[in-house]
């Protein structure tokens, strides 16, 4: 009896590695859902809290197990004793992503059972991640700005706790919901680069902390978190909405990537996208941004003339870089809030993963040579 021998696909493009009750992607039709619920649904009625409970648990929540999952993450929001010193001492030159995924990897060291893999363990060790990780990236911001850090409110929501200990005053209400926006549509994505990152190193039973580590690593990379900074500086480089049909035009002609366009998944419009469209257009109007937006708009627009038919539309970068911007954000921080979003998602993917565990364990295929003589040293 012979095997037939495995197919090499590169990057595993359409290979199903893993099955998830999480989020479902239509590509053809440009198709989100958490759990069968749409995300424009979810972006217009629910919160962050509530997308969370929703990925973890499958389902949405009552309103007492809401204000209990809710009092839980607050409980989480201070850092350990003797983070805030790890975060003074990390150079004020350094990169926000990597500061971020180093000070996650030295969260385990406060965890008394770091190693402990049952279902529940992850889901606590899960929210203590997700619940510390803004205070990390805000104290950090305002350390390299020469300023003391602010302790967490826990009478506020997660988004809005954020943006209080970034900039030492309470944001608006719609800053808040605008950042709760971006943080529900970046929650999870089906088996993306860094998702599939965590779920590989949960599968050798290491611990959550390895895992949503080196998922961080995998997302700081400009293919894939790192795109909404590259969207971002594209619209610096446009001095105004008169040149955008110039400048995007050369890149075309020199087959140059623009930035916030095509997905490897969707063949639509991807309908994140369409959310925070909205949004950034009502933001730039309230924070005097216009100019970025109308700058977007151009760009959107010329792309569907140019390349629309070959299925390359805005993705969830194209928009979220001006809602960023407008919220106040610097640029280096774009990623950071991508992966303080999707850390609800690859928590949840790393919790799957555990239910119902194998290691993951693809084969590589032989290209190389065969039957080469070892040369002694003499003779080479």
């Amino acid at each position: 009896m012979t095997t037939a021998p495995a197919t090499f696909v590169k990057g595993l493009e359409g290979i199903i590695a893993a099955q998830t009750e999480m989020s479902y992607i239509d590509g053809v039709q440009g198709v989100l859902e958490y759990v069968g619920i749409a995300i424009g649904d979810l972006a217009k009625h629910s919160t962050f809290e509530e997308t969370v409970f929703l990925l973890w648990n499958k389902r949405l929540p009552t309103k007492g197990e809401l204000e209990s999952f809710t009092k839980q993450l607050r409980a989480n929001y201070a850092l350990p004793e003797g983070m805030i010193e790890r975060v003074r001492s990390v150079p004020t030159s350094a990169e926000p992503m990597h500061m971020l995924r180093t000070m996650v990897s030295a969260l385990s060291m406060h965890d008394a059972s770091p190693n402990e893999n049952s279902v529940e363990a992850a889901r606590v060790k899960a929210l203590k991640i997700l619940g510390c990780t803004p205070a990390i990236v805000a104290a950090f911001d305002r350390h390299r700005r020469g300023l003391e850090p602010v302790a967490p409110d826990t009478s506020l929501g997660f988004s809005a706790n954020f943006l209080y200990m970034l900039n030492g005053e309470k944001p608006t209400e719609a800053m808040t919901r605008a950042f709760d926006i971006c943080m529900i549509t970046h929650a999870d994505h089906g088996l993306n680069n860094s998702t599939f990152t965590a779920r590989v190193v949960i599968s050798t039973l290491s611990d959550m902390y390895s895992a949503i580590t080196a998922a961080i690593g995998s997302l700081r990379g400009p293919l894939h978190g790192g795109a909404n900074e590259g969207v971002m500086k594209m619209l610096n480089e446009i001095p105004s909405v008169d040149a955008v049909e110039q400048y995007v035009m050369d890149k075309l002609a020199r087959k140059e990537r623009i930035m916030g366009f095509g997905h490897r998944v969707y063949k639509a419009k991807d309908p994140r996208a369409a959310e925070l469209m909205t949004l950034a257009e009502q933001l730039a109007r309230d924070t005097g941004n216009m100019d970025l937006y109308t700058k977007s708009k151009a760009i959107e627009k010329i792309m569907e003339r140019e390349v629309g038919s070959k299925g390359i539309y805005p993705n969830v970068d194209f928009y979220s870089a001006t809602t960023y911007h407008c919220i106040g954000l610097k640029l280096d921080l774009f990623t950071p809030m991508f992966a303080l979003s999707r850390i609800a998602g690859w928590s949840g993917h790393v919790i799957e993963q555990l239910g119902d565990n194998r290691l993951f364990r693809p084969k590589a295929e032989y290209v190389g040579p065969h039957n080469v003589a070892y040369t002694p040293m003499d003779n080479r």
